[in-house]
């Protein structure tokens, strides 16, 4: 017993000098206005990768670029993007093996394009439209409309999630504020599960083999169209009636949005 208990001491310590041996100073490029919702789930989502890097030896920086720079960039390890759809495509197409996040546009256009490196972490045009429908055919007069996110969303710790956005920020999380703070909460689980501030062996990493849990529960999982598998809520005289993809549709989350990239 004495033996085991020893030989555990051990391996511990030496895990622990293997995850401290190299500290990692991860920058995660932006290009977007430094204002607004972006910009305010971006610092909510570095705020908390800081205080999950002070166990792991890693801290993470936001250095704003402008789109026209982002080409000339090197040693890069993720680009967020908050802009149109003509900057989101540049951005990707500059940085082919590096992960650039869409953080604004719900265009499904940039879905239909399958960008090898675009991740779309909005939902698209189509999902809200597919959701929308589910919806109207059991409630046809409705007047309903489709959200990312909603302040009084209370499942999957969303409600501790709100609550640290809006003491922090005095204002609620929007869509398009979840969206920049899911951003870099995978690009630092990313960072602590692969030991690595690499964009390349990111972006394998969120394509393959990623299954985030953004305060929508469990299992979220990009497509090959570069898009994030998510549940969507129905919202109605701004109260949350329900989630999609409804409760017995067939196809569950993939019951939403494009599929896959047409050959």
């Amino acid at each position: 017993m004495i033996k085991v208990k020893v030989w555990a001491a051990a391996a511990a310590l030496i895990w622990t000098q293997t995850v401290f041996a190299e500290v990692l100073d991860v920058t995660i490029h932006y290009v977007g206005p430094t204002e607004g919702s972006a910009w305010l789930g971006v610092q909510q989502g570095i705020s908390e990768a800081n205080l999950q890097g002070e166990f792991l030896g890693q801290t993470y920086t936001i250095k704003q670029v402008k789109a026209d720079g982002v080409a000339g960039l090197e040693n890069v390890s993720a680009v967020l993007v908050a802009g149109d759809v003509s900057t989101i495509e540049n951005a990707a197409s500059s940085l082919s093996d590096i992960p650039v996040f869409n953080l604004s546009a719900d265009d499904d256009a940039l879905r239909a394009a399958c960008l090898p490196n675009l991740l779309n972490i909005p939902a698209s045009q189509q999902m809200k439209q597919d959701a929308s429908k589910q919806w109207l055919a059991k409630n046809p007069e409705s007047t309903a409309h489709i959200q990312g996110w909603h302040e009084d969303f209370k499942k999957f710790a969303a409600s501790q999630l709100n609550s640290r956005f809006t003491k922090s920020h005095g204002t609620i999380m929007d869509d398009t504020a979840w969206s920049g703070w899911a951003a870099v909460k995978m690009i630092s689980d990313t960072v602590a599960r692969t030991q690595s501030d690499d964009g390349t062996k990111i972006l394998d990493y969120l394509k393959n083999d990623i299954t985030f849990d953004g305060q929508k529960g469990a299992g979220a999982t990009f497509r090959e169209t570069g898009q994030l598998r998510q549940l969507v809520l129905v919202v109605e005289n701004n109260k949350i009636v329900a989630e999609a993809p409804l409760r017995g549709v067939k196809g569950g989350l993939d019951s939403l949005g494009l599929l896959s990239c047409k050959k």
